[in-house]
């Protein structure tokens, strides 16, 4: 069959960079047992993906909910679901780029302080590095989106004359991959801890 995929669309956490996603909300119970999100906690969290709130009205929301709590503590907790960026991922990346012609891009829901945490953990040449290996690099807190709002996804499509049934998403929510499913957009569900990204070629994909 002739391969039909010539745009791939990355999602950045558990997918390049790894995640404790727990991590949150394990040190938030640390500071406060008994500590639950609740829906304006939610509304607070996807604010601050989508750029519609500052640093500051963040820090400030979560410490009129855990009193007594220092700015860089929380910080600190917000930011420690972040790891690393294993070298393995970004060799692979470049290998894809330098022999294949796929269009590359990245689409992430995060933030301006987990972005700061990237950049400390993987310090600014490994990321500018993974970073330029992109043609385009979305992050949800600077283009005012996230996933998995349909706007988003067309919002890629139509800045990059990209073709839904010529692109392949890869995200590790279901979610997030359901919902650029449902505009024709071909998509792989990676199993962070099952699955690699590096593993891309043995998945039953149109490449």
């Amino acid at each position: 069959m002739t391969p039909n995929i010539k745009n791939i669309i990355f999602d950045f956490g558990d997918i390049f960079i790894n995640l404790d996603k727990e991590a949150p909300l394990r040190g938030i119970t640390r500071v406060a047992p008994g500590f639950m999100p609740d829906p304006e906690i939610d509304r607070i969290n996807k604010l601050y993906e989508k750029g519609k709130i500052t640093t500051e009205v963040f820090v400030d929301h979560y410490r009129s909910k855990l009193p007594g709590s220092s700015e860089q503590e929380l910080i600190r907790i917000w930011n420690s679901i972040i790891l690393d960026l294993p070298e393995q991922r970004i060799a692979f990346l470049e290998h894809l780029k330098n022999n294949h012609s796929y269009r590359l891009f990245l689409l992430s829901n995060t933030n301006a302080l987990h972005m700061q945490q990237v950049l400390l953990n993987t310090g600014r040449p490994v990321f500018e590095r993974f970073r330029s290996l992109f043609e385009k690099f979305y992050l949800s807190h600077e283009i005012g989106m996230r996933k998995p709002d349909e706007e988003i996804y067309r919002f890629v499509l139509d800045q990059n004359n990209l073709q839904a049934g010529e692109t392949l998403f890869i995200d590790d929510l279901h979610e997030n991959t359901n919902a650029a499913a449902k505009i024709g957009i071909h998509t792989w569900t990676l199993e962070p801890g099952k699955e690699d990204i590096t593993q891309l070629f043995s998945k039953d994909l149109p490449l």
